[in-house]
């Protein structure tokens, strides 16, 4: 008898009934396999290096753009993440870890130091007056940013509000030696949530 032949991704009409005759909690965890599976698959193929939205300054004034840094996403071999996608964000200095009040203001200003600051509850909205550029980083998975509008750089810098109700946390992580990472600038303006890892 010929065996069956059953493209990847579909199902036959005997794989079908075998699901529908399966009990709902191992149908379910099939279901999260086969989803997960999907997502890191597709995440996998297209994550090649980070985009992050970059507070930087142009002749003098603050900008807002998308950066590319340089350094690729590689396959981690460290004992409890291997496997792991990760990209270098270079050498650091002193971090610190942040909590801002409710409907914080924080006025104009420049970046204190090159640092990437991780907003990891909350909102931060960012605007660059001179420009009318603006950007909302909310925290979690999306919301690392680099703020690279120093005093040396830009004039004036840019502001910064926190409407959020509850406290926002963000931890600031400087350059060591205040050194901006490698990047291409993709585009001016926030970076997109499809160009977002």
């Amino acid at each position: 008898m010929p065996r069956r032949r059953v493209l990847p991704g579909k199902l036959d009409n005997v794989s079908l009934a075998l699901l529908f005759t399966m009990p709902f909690p191992l149908l379910l965890i099939l279901f999260r396999v086969f989803n997960s599976f999907m997502v890191t698959s597709q995440s996998d193929s297209i994550r090649d290096k980070l985009n992050i939205t970059a507070i930087s300054a142009e002749d003098g004034a603050s900008t807002i753009e998308c950066w590319q840094l340089n350094a690729p996403f590689r396959a981690s071999n460290e004992a409890g993440v291997s496997g792991v996608s990760f990209a270098q964000l270079g050498k650091a200095g002193n971090a610190s870890y942040a909590v801002i009040p409710p409907e914080f203001n924080g006025g104009l200003h420049n970046a204190p130091a090159v640092q990437y600051v991780a907003f990891i509850a909350g909102e931060a909205v960012l605007s660059v007056p001179e420009s009318g550029q603006s950007a909302s980083i909310k925290g979690g998975k999306d919301g690392l940013i680099i703020a690279a509008d120093t005093a040396d750089v830009s004039r004036k810098g840019h502001d910064t509000y926190y409407p959020s109700g509850e406290e926002t946390i963000g931890i600031q992580i400087p350059t060591a030696d205040g050194d901006v990472p490698a990047h291409t600038v993709l585009y001016s303006g926030p970076c997109k949530k499809r160009d977002s890892p």
